[in-house]
C-alpha cells in the first residue's frame, strides 16, 4: 500500500495559532471582461513555497497521510482513483479556485480530536473537483465522514461560471460533526469576507442558490445558540460567530473598505465596524458601481484605508514618513483604556496572495490564470501562472523563514518592503513604479499569449510547454527586477540620506508637521535667540 504525504505547508503555519486572511469574490457579471475572480491574501509570519502538483491515475490502495498542525493529530484517508493537477496554492486544471479566511466563532466547537483541517480540505477538493459545486461536496462530505479539526472557516470557491461562499464550523469533541451552509453569489455581484462569518439568513428550500447541513439549525438550538421561539429568523453568523467590538473592528472594517471602494454610491456607514451597538450589518454581497477590471481588483487588496477617516498613513502612529505598518500586537492598553490599531487589508506579514482569474470562453489550460505574489500586497508584484503549466519559477519555491536568502523571491520582496519602512512616503513610490510597469506589461502580454496557446490547443503537450515557458519567465522577470530594486533602494536610501542621480547623498529631513510635533513634545529642541534675523544653520554637513 503506497502512502502519500499531502503537500501541506505544515512548517510555515505551525508557528501560528491561526491565520488572518482577506478574500474577495468577483462574479463574471461583475467584471469588465466576464472573468470570475477569487482573491486571497494568506496573512501570517511564514515563508510560502509555490508549487505545482501533477494529477493522474492513483495506484490501488493509495492513501493520503495527514497531519493537523493545530491539534497535533495524524491520520490518513484513501486517495481518489484519479486526481487533477494543481498549480500554485489554489487553482486546478479545471480553473476551480479556492480561498479562505478563518473565524474563531465558538471555541468550544473546535474538535481537537480530528485530523482534517481547512487547508487539507482545500487541497483535496482541488485535486478532486471539476466545478465549484463539486468542491463544496468534497469538502463537506470529507468533513462529515472523517471529522473537522479546525475552528470556523469561510471558503471562497469558484469556477469560470459560478462563485460560492461556504461557511463551516465543527461540532465540538464527540459532537455530531461540522455544521455548514453554502450560498451562491448572484452573478453581477461582489462578495468579501475577513475572519468573521458573513452568512446570516439563508433560504431553506432553494438548492440552486443555497445548500446546508441537515443539523445547521437544530444543533444551534441544542447548544443554546438560537431560540426558535424568540421570533427572529435563524442567522448562521449570529449563532456560530456572534459579534464583538474588537472582532468587528478587526474584520468588518476590511469588508467595509472593499465594498466602499467598489460601490461608493452605497455610502455604507462605518458604525458596524466601529462596534456601535445595533448598527446595521453589511450586506453579504454588493453590486459594484462599475464593472471591475483586473487592475481594479489588484487595487482592492492594496489598502491601508487611504483617503478615509482611518487612513493609516496619517497621524502620529504613522511616523514622519506616513508608514502604515504599525508594529504588532494590534491591541494595547493605556492606563484603563483598551485600544487597537486598525487591521488593514495590506499587512506586512502576508505570506502570499493571489488573484485567481477564471475565463469560461477559453479552454481550461488557457482560461485559468493565477496572478501570484508574495509578502505585503501593497508592495508585491503579481505575475501570471496559467492553469496549464507544468512547472513554477524556482525562486518562489526557495528559502526558509529561518535565514535570509538572495535566492528566495519571498525574502527579496520582504527585504524591499522592510526597507520601505525607513522612508515610506519616498520609497513606496519607487516600488509602485516598478510594480505598475511590470503588472501592466504582463496584462498586455496575456492576449497575445492566449492566441499563441490557442493555436497549439490540438497539441496539448506543446500548448502546456508554451504556457509554462511564459509563466516561468514572468516569475523570473519579477524576481530579477525586484532583486535590482532591493539593491537600488539599499544603496540610495542610506543613513537617512537620499542619493541624487549622481550618487551624492542629499539631506531631506522631516515634514514640517513632524518638526512642529517634535518641538511641541520637547521644547528644549529650540535654540536661544540672541539677535534679530538669527539663522539656524549646521556648522558642517556631517
Amino acid at each position: 500500500m503506497k502512502k502519500l504525504f499531502l503537500p501541506i505547508i505544515i512548517g510555515y503555519f505551525s508557528v501560528l495559532p491561526s491565520l488572518a486572511c482577506t478574500n474577495i469574490i468577483v462574479t463574471k457579471g461583475a467584471s469588465v471582461d466576464g472573468s470570475c475572480y477569487v482573491v486571497y491574501t494568506c496573512d501570517g509570519e511564514f515563508h510560502p513555497q509555490l508549487s505545482y502538483k501533477k494529477g493522474g491515475k492513483s495506484k490501488d490502495g493509495e492513501i493520503i497521510r495527514l497531519y493537523n498542525w493545530d491539534t497535533g493529530k495524524a491520520g490518513s484517508i484513501p486517495q481518489a482513483p484519479y486526481t487533477y493537477s494543481v498549480v500554485g496554492p489554489n487553482m486546478n486544471e479545471f480553473q476551480v479556485s479556492i480561498g479562505e479566511t478563518t473565524f474563531d466563532g465558538r471555541s468550544e466547537l473546535f474538535d481537537t480530536t480530528k485530523v482534517l483541517n481547512y487547508w487539507q480540505l482545500m487541497e483535496i477538493a482541488l485535486e478532486r473537483s471539476r466545478t465549484a459545486r463539486e468542491a463544496i461536496s468534497v469538502i463537506t462530505s470529507l468533513a462529515e465522514k472523517y471529522g473537522y479539526g479546525s475552528t470556523g472557516e469561510s471558503f471562497s470557491i469558484a469556477d469560470p461560471n459560478e462563485a460560492w461562499l461556504l461557511e463551516m464550523i465543527g461540532g465540538g469533541v464527540n459532537g455530531p460533526g461540522p455544521v455548514w451552509v453554502a450560498m451562491r453569489v448572484p452573478d453581477g455581484y461582489v462578495c468579501a469576507h475577513a475572519n468573521h462569518s458573513r452568512i446570516g439568513e439563508f433560504p431553506l428550500n432553494n438548492p440552486d442558490v443555497c445548500i446546508y447541513s441537515k443539523n445547521v439549525i437544530s444543533f444551534a438550538v441544542e447548544r443554546g445558540y438560537y431560540d426558535p421561539k424568540g421570533g427572529k429568523p435563524f442567522q448562521f453568523n449570529q449563532a456560530y460567530d456572534p459579534d464583538e467590538p474588537t472582532k468587528l473592528r478587526y474584520c468588518e472594517t476590511r469588508v467595509w473598505s472593499i465594498f466602499n471602494r467598489a460601490a461608493p454610491s452605497l455610502k455604507l456607514s462605518m458604525d458596524y465596524n466601529r462596534g456601535v451597538q445595533g448598527a446595521e450589518r453589511y450586506p453579504l454581497w454588493i453590486k459594484p458601481d462599475k464593472k471591475l477590471s483586473l487592475e481594479n481588483i489588484f487595487s482592492l487588496i492594496r489598502d491601508h484605508y487611504e483617503g478615509t477617516s482611518i487612513d493609516m498613513t496619517k497621524g502620529l502612529a504613522a511616523g514622519p514618513f506616513g508608514n502604515p505598518n504599525y508594529a504588532r500586537p494590534l491591541t494595547f492598553k493605556v492606563d484603563s483604556i483598551s485600544a487597537t490599531w486598525e487591521r488593514a487589508i495590506s499587512t506586512y506579514n502576508t505570506g502570499f496572495s493571489f488573484v485567481a482569474q477564471m475565463r469560461s470562453w477559453l479552454p481550461n489550460s488557457i482560461g485559468g490564470i493565477l496572478w501570484y505574489g508574495v509578502d505585503d500586497t501593497y508592495t508585491t508584484c503579481y505575475f501570471p501562472l496559467y492553469a496549464g503549466v507544468t512547472d513554477v519559477p524556482k525562486s518562489f519555491n526557495e528559502g526558509s523563514l529561518k535565514r535570509f536568502s538572495m535566492n528566495s523571491a519571498w525574502w527579496i520582496f520582504n527585504g524591499v518592503a522592510n526597507l520601505a519602512n525607513i522612508k515610506y512616503s519616498y520609497m513606496v513610490k519607487d516600488i509602485q513604479k516598478v510594480q505598475q510597469e511590470l503588472e501592466a506589461e504582463f496584462r498586455n502580454q496575456i492576449p497575445e499569449m492566449d492566441k499563441k496557446a490557442l493555436v497549439l490547443k490540438n497539441d496539448p503537450e506543446k500548448m502546456r510547454a508554451a504556457l509554462t515557458e511564459f509563466s516561468v519567465a514572468s516569475g523570473n522577470r519579477v524576481f530579477t527586477e525586484w532583486t535590482e530594486l532591493f539593491l537600488d533602494l539599499l544603496t540610495r536610501y542610506n543613513d537617512g540620506y537620499i542619493q541624487d542621480s549622481l550618487g551624492n547623498p542629499q539631506q531631506v529631513g522631516y515634514p514640517a508637521n513632524w518638526y512642529r510635533r517634535s518641538l511641541n513634545d520637547n521644547p528644549k529642541f529650540a535654540i536661544p535667540i540672541w539677535y534679530e534675523n538669527q539663522e539656524t544653520k549646521e556648522p558642517s554637513k556631517f
